[in-house]
């Protein structure tokens, strides 16, 4: 009897092992920088800022057509407002320093998937955004397309950030609560385009 049961543990055991070793491998397909974008608003009591920056590089990994897991890097020296067509590197450089995202020591942002809920093309996805060295998790909806070249194209037109959980608090009045009508609102969005190709 006991034979009989250590048997059964054994096969068991080689079953899982099997199992775990044909797991079929993830479709990596790798995000074309040039045909990708990430537009940003910023809004405060008196008007608001909009404008681009750039992507580093990025990947999504499919099971067939469902979006298992991805990451990208983002560029934060490249941030660059652009209200309406008007440039304002003034305002540039403010958002590059210590105040805002502190580029000189944290040049790059990150996202990386930690899980993807729903099928097809409208899906909800949940993972880690780094800047300035911190991390929160956060959700948002996107869209799933594939394209006839044989490319893939996932957006988020509106994924929405709380600057304040990672160290940006200036001219928060949710931290200076007497600053009146001087403020910035904590909360920051953001939309991301990824064109990616096996």
């Amino acid at each position: 009897m006991k034979l009989k049961i250590t048997s059964i543990l054994m096969l068991a055991l080689v079953a899982s092992f099997s199992f775990f070793a044909f797991k079929p491998k993830a479709d990596v397909y790798t995000v074309d920088i040039s045909k990708s974008t990430i537009n940003w608003e910023g809004k405060k009591f008196s008007g608001s800022h909009t404008g681009a920056v750039a992507l580093s590089s990025g990947d999504l990994k499919f099971n067939g057509k469902k979006l298992a897991e991805g990451s990208f890097i983002v560029d934060m020296t490249t941030i660059k407002t652009m209200d309406g067509d008007k440039p304002n590197p003034k305002l540039d450089g403010h958002l590059k320093a210590d105040d805002f995202f502190g580029t000189n020591k944290f040049p790059t942002a990150n996202f990386a998937i930690k899980k993807v809920e729903g099928a097809g093309t409208d899906v909800k996805i949940t993972g880690d955004l780094t800047i300035k060295g911190k991390t929160n998790t956060i959700s948002f909806p996107a869209k799933i397309t594939w394209n006839a070249d044989k490319t893939v194209t996932a957006v988020a037109e509106k994924i929405t950030v709380d600057r304040t959980k990672y160290g940006i608090e200036y001219k928060s009045k949710s931290i200076f609560s007497s600053i009146g009508d001087n403020f910035i609102y904590d909360d920051f969005t953001f939309s991301v385009k990824l064109v990616a190709k096996k």
